[in-house]
């Protein structure tokens, strides 16, 4: 679905926000450094390109996205990250480009002089016109005025020709135009359906996983190009009591057995968890994780096997992620998405690891309570409910493009909701989209492995009788836009996978 058009048929609502803003602030703010129209009393919501192509690009990012928030820019929202062919002079690195939406009392001109002395903090130099550069931050829009002078044009003059550029701000708005200042953002637009039709005229979405524009998540030492294939994340149960196959890794030897089992069955990912969260479980300490935890994760380390593998640690405990990322976790999964820890989200933020945040109400003891169970429309409420917690972790320092969702199959669901989430999962992007087009950008992971609501249709009250219907759910969940899918039983799995990306691709082919 091109979430794009969604608005293209509202012309009206675009042209009217374009009169209203012409009307409210056309007036060009002709300014110098000296003598300038600043505003100073009030927060302005801003957008600002980053772009880097020389040295650790992303511990760029990361450098420069602090010192914006030391320098009174507090950010908002970020697009997603974007692997991109250099433009203009096209010999030199790939570049990463993205954008932020924040909030600034910096007046246009101070926050020009901001972003240049932190490009000049990070060792950008004169250099040649769209060489190499360790760091570029350009303001896109200023709240709803469009400026010009001598040293700062605003919208920057040359968004509409560079997609590069319009990819990670279309990101930074959602399919509904929400405020007065994206409506205005829309009218500077140069084309009439604003800066959705920009977009398209470049080729929108057609442009991105293309070789000029990769859209990517940073993991451990590279970039992942997830939508490439569909991943398979494999499930190890470290506990006594959970549903499927509790008790039967709990000896590090067993444990380190399996892990080799599923990666020589094609997982890209193993899961580690040593608390149980199936409905009803006790909640042990963060220390009894641990103790169940880190001896297996320190044990497969030295594994030949896992090189190029990765390593996600299924925990709600703050201190048991910081902790299992220490002992080399790549990933937190995070069935709470933060609200059974407080301190999860900053942690997570400080760890700069990717965050897997699901959907869940309540927590395990309580998520199948009937109040938990009520939904008017299970996938607009999980997709809003989701989106919120997402909100909360960019707000704390997560990006967006480290952020990976799950709509929670099995947790506060019955049977069909479970359903509903299953055959829903483009209208749960669709609805994430209203607000952010970034996050409903991000990788979808489902987990309906082995789950009750399988039992329940097919009949099959023993947890590990139901493969079958497992793949046969997997394969739904490929088909409707899924990117991970977490499984018990990988080599089974692994075949449907495969199928489901060929069958994918082919479809993409004879588009």
């Amino acid at each position: 679905m091109n979430l794009f058009k969604q608005l293209l048929p509202t012309k009206r609502g675009i042209i009217g926000a374009q009169k209203y803003c012409r009307a409210s602030f056309g007036a060009l703010l002709h300014s110098t450094p000296d003598h300038s129209v600043e505003v100073h009393s009030a927060d302005q919501e801003v957008v600002i390109a980053l772009g880097s192509n020389v040295g650790d690009r992303l511990k760029n990012f990361n450098e420069a996205l602090q010192l914006m928030r030391k320098s009174g820019i507090n950010i908002t929202r970020h697009a997603c990250l974007y692997e991109t062919a250099p433009a203009y002079v096209t010999d030199q690195p790939r570049f990463l480009n993205s954008a932020v939406r924040a909030v600034t009392k910096l007046g246009p001109h101070e926050l020009l002089g901001v972003l240049k002395k932190i490009e000049q903090d990070m060792g950008r130099t004169g250099g040649v016109r769209y060489g190499p550069r360790p760091i570029d931050l350009d303001i896109l829009f200023y709240a709803k005025y469009r400026i010009g002078s001598d040293i700062l044009t605003v919208p920057h003059e040359r968004i509409w020709e560079r997609p590069f550029v319009m990819a990670p701000l279309m990101d930074l708005l959602g399919s509904v135009i929400d405020s007065d200042t994206i409506a205005c953002w829309h009218s500077f637009a140069t084309d009439s359906d604003g800066l959705f039709g920009s977009w398209e005229k470049l080729g929108g979405e057609s442009l991105v996983g293309k070789e000029g524009m990769k859209r990517v998540l940073p993991i451990r030492n590279h970039l992942w190009e997830w939508s490439e294939k569909t991943s398979v994340m494999g499930i190890l149960n470290l506990t006594p009591d959970s549903f499927s196959d509790g008790g039967k890794f709990v000896s590090v030897e067993k444990a380190v057995s399996h892990v080799r089992l599923m990666i020589s069955e094609g997982a890209d990912i193993v899961d580690f968890g040593a608390q149980s969260t199936r409905p009803m479980a006790s909640r042990i300490s963060a220390e009894e994780e641990l103790d169940r935890l880190i001896p297996v994760l320190e044990a497969v380390q030295g594994l030949p096997e896992m090189e190029g593998k990765l390593i996600s640690v299924d925990t709600f405990y703050s201190d048991v992620a910081s902790e299992a990322v220490k002992k080399g976790a790549h990933i937190v999964n995070d069935v709470s998405a933060g609200q059974l820890d407080p301190n999860m989200h900053r942690v997570v933020a400080n760890l700069d690891v990717p965050y897997i945040a699901m959907h869940m109400r309540g927590d395990p003891d309580t998520m199948q309570s009937s109040e938990n169970l009520q939904y008017d429309d299970v996938c607009s409420q999980v997709a809003s409910e989701l989106f919120s917690r997402v909100k909360d972790a960019e707000l704390s320092g997560i990006p967006s493009w480290k952020i990976i969702l799950d709509p929670g199959i099995g947790f506060s669901k019955n049977t069909e909701q479970n359903l509903d989430i299953l055959m829903g999962l483009p209208a749960i992007r669709g609805e994430i989209a209203k607000r952010s087009l970034a996050v409903s950008h991000a990788p979808l992971l489902i987990g309906p492995s082995r789950k009750r609501f399988l039992g329940e249709v097919c009949n099959r009250p023993a947890a590990t009788e139901r493969d079958p219907a497992t793949i046969a759910s997997i394969t739904a969940g490929i088909l409707g836009g899924a990117n991970i899918v977490r499984v018990h039983n990988v080599k089974d799995n692994m075949d449907a996978v495969k199928l489901c990306d060929a069958m994918l691709k082919e479809r993409t082919m004879q588009s």
